[in-house]
């Protein structure tokens, strides 16, 4: 279910899709309620670990795992908390992809604040749910809550015929 806050409809057409724009947009994401306090699981290709800054690089087909929450990339960034006992932040570049549920979006980076649950996509963002899609320049996602906000250019094509 898409919510459209910024976006008005008093027009209804019989035939062919529909392009709106918008700078903002609310919309649900993933079906179900992320965890951040789940355990997160990363694979990758290979592993560069930095004592000094409390930081893992993985690189080469990453693979972020939190409960039903999955992100892809081919870069992130692990950076821990400073007593080094649980994760900070993550910081996703390279062919970013982020599921949960039945929802995935897509885009050239994702920074994830562990503790709020919280991923600000960034660059060429697309989300698409089920036959919908939307684009923007970024979208902030709630795991918690399930819902996410894209802003900056928000575009996506409306289906009126009924097809």
């Amino acid at each position: 279910m898409i919510h459209f806050r910024a976006l008005s409809f008093g027009i209804a057409l019989a035939l062919g899709p529909v392009v709106a724009l918008a700078q903002e947009t609310n919309v649900a994401f993933g079906s179900i309620k992320a965890d951040p306090t789940l355990p997160v699981e990363v694979t990758a290709d290979s592993l560069d670990v930095n004592q000094e800054d409390g930081s893992a690089e993985f690189k080469g087909n990453v693979l972020v795992g939190q409960g039903e929450m999955r992100l892809s990339a081919q870069r992130v960034l692990v950076i821990y908390n400073e007593e080094n006992s649980g994760i900070d932040r993550m910081e996703a570049t390279g062919d970013v992809v982020l599921v949960n549920g039945p929802d995935a979006a897509q885009a050239q980076r994702a920074d994830y604040t562990i503790e709020s649950g919280v991923i600000v996509m960034t660059g060429d963002v697309l989300l698409t749910q089920g036959e919908n899609a939307l684009s923007s320049n970024k979208m902030t996602v709630n795991l918690i809550t399930g819902t996410a906000q894209m802003v900056g250019r928000v575009k996506t094509i409306l289906k009126t015929d009924g097809n």
